[in-house]
Parts: C-alpha cells; structure tokens; sequence
C-alpha cells in the first residue's frame, strides 16, 4: 500500500508545491497528477507521488520505485512501499506545506 497523505484546504498549486519539494512534473492523467523526484544521478531510483484534489484538499501516494520496469509494455517495477524511508519522506514533505507559501490564486490548478 502506497503512503497516503492529506493537505486539508490547500490554496496552493500543486506543480508548484511538489517543484518546491524537489519533484519533477510528470504529467496528468485521469485527474491525477504525476511527480517524480531521482535518487542518484540515474533515473532510477526515485520517489513517486501520485496526487489529486479532493474538493479543497490535495491527497497524494508515495511510493519509492527502485528500478525501470522489467519487460516493454509493463507498467509494473520493483517498488517500495512502505519503510522508514517513505515514512521520512512524507514528514519531509508535510514540512514544505507551510500557509505562508500558499497561493490563493487557485486558477493555477
């Protein structure tokens, strides 16, 4: 199970918040937005941040993916899920939502 966070009332964009924690914009699909950070000079390996709003609430899921999937056209990877280190992670994150940072300007989501 990926970790799961919640940002109640975030004012903020999201592009712009996950850049400010040191994340790459991947893309959107289905309402959701994709969000990488590497780990090493490689592209692997790296956390992973699925998120979306929930009304006025962003909810994302972290995941570590340790490596590129195995075998062309799979989506599947060697990832991690759980640990001290995800665990780490989200409190990093949580640390970056900070009011004095948000943008009420919600046109940018």
């Amino acid at each position: 199970m990926n970790m799961e966070l919640r940002f109640e009332q975030f004012n903020e964009s999201p592009v712009y918040f996950f850049r400010r924690c040191g994340y790459h914009f991947q893309g959107e699909e289905r309402g959701e937005w994709s969000f990488v950070m590497r780990l090493s000079g490689g592209d692997f390996p790296r956390f992973h941040i699925y998120a979306k709003m929930d009304g006025d609430d962003l909810l994302l899921n972290l995941h570590l993916d340790q490596k590129r999937p195995s075998y062309e056209g799979s989506h599947a990877h060697a990832g991690e899920y759980e640990g001290p280190g995800i665990i780490e992670e989200g409190m990093r994150i949580k640390a970056f939502h900070r009011p004095e940072y948000e943008n009420k300007n919600k046109a940018f989501r």
